[in-house]
């Protein structure tokens, strides 16, 4: 569908809501990335396009983490959102309201959802039976158990299925479960749970999932599960659990999964209520059956069940619309490996951040992106080759290679273009660029872009204006020249604007103008630009060196931090067995903390200074849950002496406290008997 001539359009966008508990990466800025830059898109054409967004706030993981953390559920969930919005804003990343599933409007939305449902006889109950911890008193879901594999007999497996034979079972059939929570034995235990009926949409859904709102093969993967036939979901959980409980049911609270996506629509009537009045119905005129606003889903293929079942079909039975389109995206590789903790190619949004521009990678990433769900792969060589190549070396090029020749005939461009042929190549090439971006073909889009940018370099490197220059007479044919070198960078950056929004900010600064879409490839005849300035410096690759190690150091902090405020087993309850000789290596120490001090911007780590007899060490220890810098100065505790020494963002690490407990404050320094010396062996 064409919309390049129609009316202004009325458009709610989103993205899936990061999970308020832990940081952002790469493979969540990659969403974040493509909606803002068709959210940018569609404001440039004048289109009104809203932005909503929000962390995804409930959950038992999310209970368990702030209590590993001393913190309460709701303090853990704003730390966490004032971070994400920190990353977002930094990544330029254009949300009109960020906001939380944990927030007022979103528990009224939630109850008024689900009494629709329950009234329209889409709620069922039931009793089930469930693993069920009996020390933490508390219901576990399949990742919280593990096991040995009933068909390999591989231990420490999930209690649904066998990372290594790849078999799926029930966590009743593995062999020795604990718990990965208190390292219990689970026993089994019944609990009444309500089900929302989504077998009852099947026709629908299948109707929906073909109506074009999908891409053909996301429509064809749900076909599949249509036809195999759905079964009724779990929308149930039971206390104790961090999220809202259910209308008439004390001690039952809606899975993290059913108020989630209802976020979409308390973020918007959030946006509505601060811009209006608390009382505002605004929201709903995005939301109601016969809206005339599109909207528009952007998430990963990972949760398209919730998003392309269970979601419309809520809608159609709570009487509301459904999305304009669903639209999906891959993966995010990183030097052709899935990003993983374990495999070392897991690179936070801070990480980036700290060491590199955003704007690199917002464009490698749109020249990359594709409508279809491929995975796309972040190639660090060919990122540090792309960006310099086609941003600096062909865009900012054509501006700064004439700019200076228009300044010096005073600054004033030429009433006439040097070369209507070359100038018709943009003018025809406009629809399609635009016609790409709205179909959100951003990698065909930058192809477009560039090949115009090699058209212009190419024609201004023949024309040699710095050669004319020098020859008396060719003022006039210089300016020509250089003037539509001007208007071909203006050109460029206008589509290259929500790609690129802090260079387009910059450029409108040296043009004297507002970059505006409809009239990019309206010459700026006599029109007065300003001095030109450098609008972007080449991609170093000691840069990506640089985050490639602070992402090696957050990872190894956060595994640091996890197994020291982790449960007996919420890590890894089988853990690895080494060899005596292995263990023999480590040379434990006896060591005076001489000294004990917070470190600036991190928020669980102290570093201390540790004396072993006429040495001292800097350890940087994860123990600040537990202590305060004072009540630590002057103790004894023990060391791995002959540990490694690490370079972290605070600095180098000389060693590692030993430190026991299940977690937050209960964490203790191993503290040897009074009478121990410094530098003494433990054996």
């Amino acid at each position: 569908m064409s919309h390049t001539d129609s009316q202004p359009r009325n458009i709610l966008v989103t993205s899936a809501l990061p999970y308020a508990n832990g940081s952002l990466h790469l493979g969540h800025i990659l969403e974040y990335i493509q909606t803002d830059i068709w959210a940018r898109f569609q404001r440039a054409r004048g289109n009104q396009c809203l932005y909503m967004c929000a962390d995804d706030a409930h959950g038992t993981a999310i209970m368990l983490k702030a209590e590993q953390l001393g913190l309460t559920p709701e303090q853990h969930i704003a730390n966490m959102q004032a971070e994400h919005e920190r990353d977002f804003a930094d990544f330029l990343i254009g949300v009109d309201n960020y906001h939380s599933t944990h927030s007022a409007e979103n528990r009224e939305l939630s109850a008024m959802i689900y009494k629709r449902l329950r009234e329209n006889g889409h709620i069922a109950s039931r009793t089930i039976t469930q693993a069920f911890d009996p020390e933490k008193e508390l219901f576990l879901a399949d990742r919280y158990i593990k096991g040995t594999c009933p068909k390999c007999k591989a231990e420490d497996q999930y209690g649904d299925n066998c990372e290594v034979c790849g078999a799926t079972y029930s966590p009743t059939e593995l062999i020795n479960p604990v718990s990965a929570i208190s390292g219990a034995t689970p026993i089994e235990k019944e609990s009444e749970h309500f089900f929302f009926t989504l077998p009852a949409f099947t026709d629908f859904l299948k109707q929906w999932t073909r109506s074009g709102t999908l891409q053909s093969e996301v429509a064809n993967k749900l076909s599949e599960w249509l036809d195999d036939g759905l079964q009724e979901w779990d929308i149930s959980r039971d206390a104790p659990y961090f999220g809202f409980e259910i209308p008439d049911a004390p001690g039952k609270y809606f899975y993290v999964w059913l108020d989630a996506p209802i976020g979409y629509m308390a973020s918007l009537k959030n946006y509505f209520d601060k811009k209006c009045d608390a009382n505002s119905q605004d929201w709903q005129e995005y939301w109601k059956k016969d809206s005339t606003a599109e909207v528009y889903h952007f998430i990963g293929k990972d949760i398209v069940n919730f998003h392309a079942l269970f979601w419309p079909a809520m809608l159609d039975s709570a009487e509301f619309r459904t999305p304009t389109k669903v639209c999906v995206h891959g993966f995010l590789t990183v030097n052709g490996k899935k990003m993983s903790k374990s495999r070392g190619t897991f690179i936070n949004a801070r990480n980036y951040l700290d060491n590199l521009n955003p704007e690199y990678l917002r464009y490698y990433f749109a020249a990359k992106l594709t409508a279809g769900v491929d995975d796309l792969d972040l190639n660090l060589e060919d990122f540090i080759a792309k960006v310099n190549s086609d941003l600096v070396g062909k865009v900012v090029n054509i501006a700064s290679r004439t700019a200076k020749f228009v300044s010096k005939s005073g600054g004033a461009l030429a009433s006439e273009l040097a070369d209507e042929a070359l100038w018709s190549q943009f003018v025809e090439a406009a629809p399609r660029i635009t016609e790409f971006f709205e179909a959100r073909e951003y990698s065909r889009a930058t192809r477009e872009i560039m090949a115009l940018a090699d058209a212009a370099n190419a024609w201004i490197a023949e024309k040699a204006p710095w050669s004319l220059a020098k020859e008396e007479g060719k003022e006039d044919e210089v300016l020509a020249i250089c003037s539509q070198g001007v208007n071909m960078f203006r050109a460029l950056i206008t589509w290259l604007a929500p790609v690129l929004p802090e260079t387009a900010k910059k450029a409108e600064e040296f043009l004297g103008v507002s970059l505006d879409w409809k009239s990019a490839t309206v010459p700026l005849a006599g029109h007065t630009i300003n001095k030109f300035k450098p609008l972007m410096q080449r991609v170093e690759k000691a840069q990506v060196e640089a985050m490639q190690e602070a992402a090696k150091e957050s990872l190894a902090q956060l595994q640091a931090e996890t197994k020291a405020a982790s449960g007996p087993l919420a890590d890894d309850p089988l853990a690895e067995q080494i060899e005596f000789d292995d263990f023999a290596k480590v040379d434990l120490r006896i060591a005076l903390i001489a000294n004990a001090e917070h470190v600036e911007g991190a928020g669980k780590l102290l570093r201390l200074t540790l004396d072993l007899g006429g040495e001292t060490r800097n350890v940087f220890a994860g123990i600040k849950s537990a202590y305060s810098p004072e009540d630590l100065i002057g103790k004894h505790t023990v060391m791995v002496a002959n540990l490694a020494p690490r370079k972290m963002r605070f600095g180098v690490s000389e060693g590692m406290v030993l430190a026991a407990g299940p977690g937050g404050k209960d964490l203790w320094i191993l503290e040897p008997h009074e009478g121990a010396q410094p530098g003494m062996r433990v054996m």
